[in-house]
């Protein structure tokens, strides 16, 4: 488990491989491409797509909810994947004989997913080699107004039981995940770089595969972050996704190498 930007962040993610982010502070997963014992826990996942390496831990992870008598599951996706998806889990109970309790949920990009109070997710459509999405978390605190502060707090009191409102609703965006993108999602919308922690795909490091091949592929080139090094307002980021053609030492020395200064400090590479 690693800490960033004051989140809890538990994950794995290789290239082609398996993917599944999931924060134990908020208690959800994104992408489920392998199940850790750890993530059986979480009984939210938000899907990106429907890639074999991003979803294919979902029935261990509804088996064993359902085996544990946790509560059934809620999986959020594209609304172009509920069908297939809903067509998998007949086979899987067909062939595992069992019930397989969940709640799958299309969530169409543009439209936002309740979490609990003054937690919610949006999806965003994101642009890979099959239907995708990112999403983005925010969240809403009231906060006192500018005007009353540095009232004394009998002051305040007082004012809120006369029914004045003293608060405003502040949102903020707090995590973001880009999930399998080609990097325009970063361009279009302005949350994924201004999220308190954005967990981002870069899949290629260097000139080993061109940026041509990697956007071909669906996927984001560190030179094409590199370009972009001053939009980053997020306080850390978390590259994810690295070919397997670069070991866990390769790609930090690379990204450490490459990156600005001021950008290379609030860097993570899983």
């Amino acid at each position: 488990m690693r800490e960033l930007a004051g989140i809890a962040v538990e994950a794995i993610s290789l290239g082609g491989v398996e993917t599944c982010i999931h924060l134990p502070g908020l208690g959800l997963c994104f992408d489920m491409g392998t199940c850790p014992r750890r993530a059986v826990r979480h009984p939210l996942v938000f899907f990106t797509h429907a890639h074999v390496d991003h979803m294919a831990g979902v029935i261990v992870h509804c088996a064993t909810r359902s085996m544990q008598r946790m509560k059934p599951p809620t999986y959020v996706m594209p609304t172009a994947n509920v069908q297939d998806f809903g067509d998998l889990l007949d086979v899987w109970r067909r062939l595992d004989g069992s019930e397989l309790p969940c709640q799958v949920v299309g969530l169409p990009a543009g439209d936002s997913f309740a979490i609990r109070p003054g937690l919610w997710a949006t999806a965003h459509a994101t642009n890979h080699r099959v239907v995708s999405q990112g999403y983005v978390l925010t969240e809403r605190r009231n906060k006192l107004k500018d005007r009353f502060k540095g009232l004394p707090g009998h002051q305040l009191g007082e004012m809120r039981r006369n029914g004045e409102q003293i608060t405003q609703p502040i949102d903020t965006p707090l995590v973001a995940f880009t999930g399998d993108s080609r990097i325009e999602i970063i361009d279009r919308v302005d949350a994924f770089r201004k999220a308190r922690l954005l967990i981002m795909e870069v899949t290629f490091l260097d000139d080993q595969v061109s940026v041509e091949l990697t956007r071909a592929k669906g996927h984001i080139h560190l030179d094409e972050v590199i370009e972009r090094a001053n939009l980053f307002e997020n306080q850390a980021i978390l590259f994810t996704h690295r070919s397997a053609r670069y070991s866990p030492r390769q790609a930090a020395e690379i990204v450490a190498a490459r990156l600005p200064a001021g950008l290379r400090d609030r860097v993570s590479v899983l």
